[in-house]
């Protein structure tokens, strides 16, 4: 009937647990269902359809029941569901359900669509926009889709932990992204540890939890701007949460003001030789290593000699002292500055 031979390796275990399940009358176990994923998964992957798996699942159960009336029965219901499964209608269907799903994606996460109706269509994807959510995206552009087997994998470890309630696991603009309730962090913690292993160590970005239909665009799009400031800041940590730096949006709100700050306390540093690259690299070490000389200067594979030099020529330049805690607060605000600005790559103006 469905045109493909399954092979037995695809059907391991079923038989026994038909057996268990006609005696005892229990439910399958969660090692069970799991096993069955599992088998699903590899038959998929192996050029199998979903018709054929049923079909062949009802032909196994029909010949180890052995009343007659249970195997016409069955046999009955193994050709309705081939009929209904027949492949033509079957991908029509699965069409249709993605063209759906990717419609309602894009207008949640461009906010999109009258909000009412989003929130409405949002229920049969298993969300309740009334509620709280959170956003996570991992990867980089371009780089994972619907189909592929990393959002598969992702899928299965978040669901297998946690259900598919409330979650929202899927792709866009070639990124993975999990949308799951606000108060429960630990299924977006749990989605950026996967996703982290299975993008090859991509970083991972969680916006805050934000409650209505737009507050998933706006956990996403702080997400996002969490990625693109890890990009220009050189952040390094695998996972990176919007809440922690909330003061770089504040830093840069006013970019006029902050561009005035990087010119006039660090716009000296042209004046050395080789140019404000070196002496701006090292104050940058110096500030990441919590003012440990030491630190800095095995960052930069430099003698601690070296670095105090630079430090002392820094605030010969700048008028700056970078060991004084006032001149501190200015310079390392002002390196802050430059590296959310581009500079010096990229000009300030007067």
């Amino acid at each position: 009937m469905a045109g493909q031979t399954i092979p037995k390796e695809c059907l391991a275990g079923y038989a026994q647990i038909l057996a268990e399940v006609a005696v005892t009358g229990r439910r399958l176990t969660r090692d069970e269902l799991r096993s069955r994923r599992a088998l699903g998964e590899q038959a998929a992957e192996a050029g199998h359809s979903l018709r054929a798996l049923v079909v062949r699942h009802l032909a196994v159960t029909r010949e180890t029941w052995p009343d007659t009336a249970a195997t016409n029965v069955l046999a009955a219901v193994e050709q309705v569901i081939d009929a209904l499964a027949e492949e033509g209608a079957q991908r029509l269907a699965v069409r249709q359900e993605e063209a759906a799903r990717r419609e309602f994606i894009d207008d949640l996460l461009y906010g999109r669509s009258d909000l009412g109706r989003l929130a409405e269509r949002a229920e049969r994807f298993g969300l309740r926009l009334s509620h709280a959510h959170a956003v996570a995206v991992a990867g980089d552009p371009a780089s994972y889709d619907e189909t592929g087997t990393v959002l598969r994998k992702v899928e299965q470890a978040v669901f297998t932990r946690f259900g598919d309630r409330s979650i929202l696991l899927t792709t866009k603009d070639g990124r993975l992204i999990c949308i799951a309730p606000g108060e429960q962090d630990e299924i977006l913690t749990h989605f950026a540890k996967h996703a982290h292993a299975a993008t090859d160590g991509g970083q991972v970005a969680i916006g805050l939890p934000h409650p209505g239909p737009g507050g998933v665009v706006h956990s996403y799009k702080e997400a996002l701007n969490a990625l693109d400031l890890a990009a220009r800041m050189d952040l390094e940590s695998l996972v990176l949460r919007a809440a922690d730096l909330l003061v770089f949006p504040v830093l840069t709100r006013d970019r006029a003001a902050m561009a005035d700050l990087v010119r006039n306390i660090l716009g000296p540093l042209h004046n050395a030789r080789g140019g404000p690259g070196p002496l701006l690299n090292t104050l940058t070490a110096y500030f990441d290593a919590g003012c440990v000389a030491t630190e800095a200067a095995r960052q930069l594979n430099l003698s601690v000699r070296a670095l105090t030099y630079r430090l002392t020529r820094i605030h010969s330049l700048t008028g700056s002292n970078p060991a004084d805690p006032l001149h501190r607060y200015a310079l390392q605000t002002s390196v802050i500055g430059a590296r959310l600005l581009d500079w010096p790559a990229k000009n300030l103006g007067p």
